[in-house]
């Protein structure tokens, strides 16, 4: 009898041993006050528009900006005088924008320096002293001012898009 209690105890004993421990899974528990941010792709290009509305003109930017290459569109609708529109392509450098802008105007391909500074949700054009040569750059860029330059506001894309057409 003693045998048979000594077997069966050793038999539950080797059986308990081949089982694997299992730990109990926590339950994930989630907190109804937290707020989930959405993912923020920070290395992807960045679209920005722009309208600036000075009396009757109208001045339209679209720019795609890829790590500091920038690239876009830009569109000036006159009231009085030939309007003008083109491709804009460049670098930006802190929250200076420097850019050419190639363009047709009164039926003439045409290529100017512009820049932006910008700043607060706008753009602001850069005024300077042109090279008396070639007349499209700038004679010196560490005097350019920004000061009473036009002043582009952030514009809805969609807007801007059908003006560029």
């Amino acid at each position: 009898m003693k045998k048979l209690i000594l077997l069966s105890s050793l038999s539950v004993f080797l059986m308990n041993c081949n089982k694997k421990a299992e730990a109990p899974v926590a339950e994930a528990k989630t907190d109804s006050t937290a707020i989930t941010e959405p993912v923020v792709d920070t290395l992807g290009p960045k679209s920005f528009c722009y309208m600036g509305v000075t009396g009757k003109d109208t001045v339209f930017v679209s720019i795609d900006d890829n790590l500091g290459t920038i690239t876009g569109k830009m569109a000036t609708k006159n009231s009085e005088k030939d309007s003008n529109d083109g491709t804009l392509s460049g670098m930006k450098s802190g929250d200076t924008l420097r850019l050419t802008y190639e363009f047709s105007s009164e039926g003439k391909k045409s290529t100017n320096d512009i820049y932006f500074l910008q700043k607060n949700n706008s753009l602001i054009e850069g005024i300077g002293e042109r090279d008396a040569q070639t007349g499209t750059k700038y004679a010196n860029e560490n005097k350019i001012k920004y000061e009473g330059g036009r002043t582009l506001k952030a514009a809805d894309c969609k807007v801007v898009a059908e003006a560029l057409k």
